[in-house]
């Protein structure tokens, strides 16, 4: 018997009408990529000539392929290509970040400003092994202080959250608990400022009535009595980066009196203090360079100037006249490694002092091998400076300049703060004309480039604060709103709303960001 054919399908009808045709496949353009190195712009390799629909996945492991290093490490990579300058509006985006493929970021992008004939220079910028996840939602909301909070800092492991707040106290919060911990009373006045040290081993706190405390963050008591010396406020803290002094790091505290004043935790003893600015001192910072490595600091003052000063002896060292009005914000390129010390994302805790310190000393050359110590300051004159004063040894020629490297300018109002992404290839900064602008420190081309405006916020922006993987941007405003930023797309990337009032701080440590203002609460937001 012959073998029966079944019968055809019967054809697809889509509300009567037959199924359409497949679409051919779009043929897509090839370019030719050359592929160099963000840092210093030296080719990855020769130029190759690549399909423009590779997605950015795929370049990133065809440069991992490329690279001629030895360890087998794949390392994640962000890329983009710059505008050139006919092609860039004021105030647009200065480069075009790669996030799905060439062809649709970069030749079908709004300016026109590439074709495929045209040699693409596409930047590698290598990012860390690890990555945060954005915070979404807010996990707790503790109440506790009695008046506004003013200041907020996480520990070095991020297992522990200081505040300080208009009531006079400083509380410490358990954060895998999300709970109190202790309360830490002592001062007479509000408490503007609180530093942990690089080992978590004290907490240092600064109030409106001058004096200068140390606590135990284990048991919440005071270490001995207050540090009394300044005749007005505490306006900022510092404690001597771990790499220079691991057993009894030192703390440098300014005041509104225009003096800045260097205690030796140990006998809780005044070891010098710098007198030279004539009005407030708003900002101490303790840098990990200077001259022969020995530590340096850098004050900001009301007096339009900053000064640099040797932390060995308090000796003057430079005094840096350009700003035209007062000096309210600073931040180093090192701050990251220098507030966390050892601690890196790997959660190891060092078994000695001596451990710590050659873990931190690793993780601060690293870092500086690759540009020197950079400080940026922000004034009330709307403008910023970034300053290399001290040219690295082994980082290329051109750092150790009194005079600023660049002059960023761009907000219409005051400068509120400036925060360094903890790997020292960006800078933020927040402004009283509502904006963050993001600027290029990475060392290719010009230092302190400007790449972008984040706008979002309708109220001034009083705090930044950069994820550890320097992927994200937080941001703290008068609008009751906390911001995080995806700096792909220079875009809001979560909107988290809940404060009732102006939030004055925020900080950002692993994956959870903290934030804490006028409404009295301290609020934890997680993914």
């Amino acid at each position: 018997m012959a073998t029966l054919l079944p019968p055809p399908k019967r054809p697809k009808l889509y509300h009567g009408v037959a199924e359409p045709e497949p679409e051919p496949l779009k043929a897509s353009p090839n370019v030719v990529v050359q592929f160099v190195n963000e840092h210093d712009g030296t080719p990855i390799a020769p130029a190759v000539n690549l399909p423009a629909n590779i997605a950015r996945e795929g370049l990133e492991v065809l440069v991992n392929q490329l690279r001629t290093k030895d360890d087998d490490e794949h390392v994640p990579f962000a890329f983009h290509v710059a505008l050139p300058e006919e092609a860039t509006k004021p105030n647009a985006p200065t480069r075009i970040v790669i996030s799905k493929s060439i062809e649709v970021d970069v030749l079908a992008h709004a300016s026109h400003a590439f074709s495929e004939e045209d040699v693409l220079v596409v930047r590698c910028a290598p990012q860390s092994v690890f990555k945060v996840r954005p915070a979404t939602r807010c996990s707790a909301t503790l109440q506790g202080h009695s008046s506004p909070i003013l200041c907020a800092s996480f520990s070095p492991t991020g297992n522990l959250l200081a505040t300080g707040s208009g009531d006079t106290h400083v509380r410490l919060w358990d954060l895998y608990t999300e709970t109190p911990s202790h309360t830490l009373t002592g001062h007479t006045g509000w408490v503007l400022c609180v530093e942990w040290d690089p080992l978590e081993r004290k907490l240092a706190s600064g109030g409106h009535d001058g004096h200068v405390r140390l606590w135990d963050p284990k048991t919440g008591k005071p270490l001995g009595d207050a540090m009394k010396g300044h005749s007005k406020w505490v306006a900022s803290l510092a404690w001597e980066p771990l790499h220079l002094n691991p057993s009894t790091p030192r703390l440098a505290s300014s005041s509104k009196d225009g003096t800045v004043r260097v205690w030796s935790t140990a006998t809780r003893k005044l070891e010098y203090a710098l007198g030279g600015h004539t009005a407030s001192v708003n900002v101490v910072k303790w840098g990990g360079g200077g001259l022969n490595g020995h530590g340096v600091l850098y004050t900001a003052s009301s007096d339009r100037t900053v000064r640099v000063w040797d932390a060995r002896g308090g000796k003057q060292l430079h005094i840096l006249k350009d700003h035209a009005h007062w000096v309210t914000t600073l931040a180093l390129n090192t701050d990251f490694v220098l507030r966390t010390g050892p601690f890196d994302h790997t959660g190891k805790r060092p078994s000695s002092d001596e451990e710590a310190q050659a873990l931190a000393l690793k993780r601060y050359t690293a870092l500086v091998s690759r540009t020197p110590e950079l400080l940026i300051s922000g004034s009330d004159d709307h403008t910023l400076f970034l300053w290399s004063l001290f040219a690295s040894s082994n980082a290329e020629p051109g750092g150790g300049k009194t005079k600023p490297l660049t002059r960023l300018t761009g907000h219409q109002r005051q400068v509120s703060h400036v925060a360094f992404s903890p790997d020292g290839r960006w800078a933020a900064s927040a402004g009283w004309d509502s904006a963050v602008r993001l600027w290029d420190c990475s060392g290719a081309g010009q230092l302190g480039k400007f790449v972008a405006t984040l706008r979002g916020h309708v109220g001034p922006v009083y705090r930044l604060a950069w994820s550890a993987d320097s992927r994200m941007l937080v941001s703290a405003s008068k609008d009751a709103t906390v911001k995080i930023w995806d700096l792909k797309t220079y875009k809001i990337k979560s909107d988290l709303s809940g404060h009732t009032d102006e939030v004055y701080c925020v900080d950002f440590v692993a994956d959870k960001v903290v934030s804490g203002g006028r409404d009295r609460t301290v609020k934890i937001w997680k993914n």
